[in-house]
């Protein structure tokens, strides 16, 4: 019940309170207040502050679980001859993030923070399913252009025995802008889910990207994750590890220059893949 508007119930206001709770639960009888705050703590009921939340509409949320389920079979079971990576974006400031960290009583750690503007960085990166390696590319921006770069120069030849890589990803418009796909093989998932992109964006990629791309026919499969569901996505717990292990209260505001050396360095230490890294994102599965 305390789940639901309280308005449904009658009751003015957005937020149930202990005097509402007992006007509609009125087979309680007369109890007092504190005897219902107990009665409430017996359920484990008790008033907790809340925490923003998007609605996963996504009506073929299970259906999209299932082909990257089974793709994932697929890989594994392929001796090497497919791959699959779980694909994603991050940014980051110039200016340290806070966090707690051990500091005498009566005192606050710091976030040293420089004059200078926050300058965003943003990383583009793939976490491989079977090995834990890490393929990225660090730029101000990530658009079109460095998205195809990243496949062409970066990914492809990290995985050059192999016959085709699955990318799986989240929904941001410019992972399948038809400037991206172009440079690409033919699809052959991205028709089975309904498409989304900005009405004004184009349905045919640019002669300039044909031009540029067109002959590329990459053996890349972009692959969508279902909506709003970032945490279906395990490369979203190596940014963690990231914003946990360099980038909270780091002391290289003045230095952007070497932060962004530190990210390339962090990320660099799993170009050959890693057990540890599998284990800590999920993604480590018994022989």
């Amino acid at each position: 019940m305390v789940r639901r508007d309280p308005r449904l119930f009658g009751i003015e206001g957005t937020r149930w309170s202990l005097d509402a709770i007992k006007r509609v639960c009125d087979f309680l009888g007369n109890i007092s207040q504190s005897g219902l705050s107990q009665l409430l703590d017996r359920l484990e009921i008790s008033w907790k502050r809340s925490r923003e939340h998007v609605h996963r509409p996504d009506p073929d949320d299970e259906a999209k679980l299932e082909a990257i389920f089974g793709l994932r079979d697929k890989v594994r079971a392929s001796n090497g001859r497919l791959a699959l990576v779980y694909l994603d974006e991050v940014t980051y400031y110039r200016q340290p993030t806070l966090a707690n960290a051990w500091e005498q009583f009566g005192k606050q750690a710091l976030a040293e923070r420089s004059y200078r503007s926050d300058t965003a960085t943003r990383v583009v990166a793939s976490l491989d399913l079977v090995t834990g390696q890490v393929v990225h590319r660090q730029r101000s921006k990530i658009g079109v252009l460095d998205l195809v770069g990243f496949y062409r120069d970066d990914l492809r030849p990290a995985y050059g025995p192999a016959e085709r890589i699955y990318a799986v990803q989240d929904n941001w418009p410019v992972h399948f802008h038809p400037d991206v796909l172009v440079a690409l093989e033919e699809q052959e998932h991205l028709s089975r889910w309904p498409e989304h992109r900005p009405k004004h964006w184009p349905t045919e990629p640019s002669q300039e990207a044909k031009r540029k791309w067109g002959d590329l026919h990459l053996p890349i499969q972009l692959v969508r994750l279902p909506t709003y569901a970032s945490w279906l996505n395990p490369i979203e717990k190596v940014w963690r590890k990231l914003k946990q292990e360099l980038l909270h209260l780091h002391r290289l505001a003045d230095k952007l220059d070497e932060l962004r050396a530190e990210v390339v360095k962090f990320l660099n230490q799993y170009a050959f893949g890693s057990l540890d890294l599998l284990r800590y994102v999920g993604l480590l599965t018994p022989d």
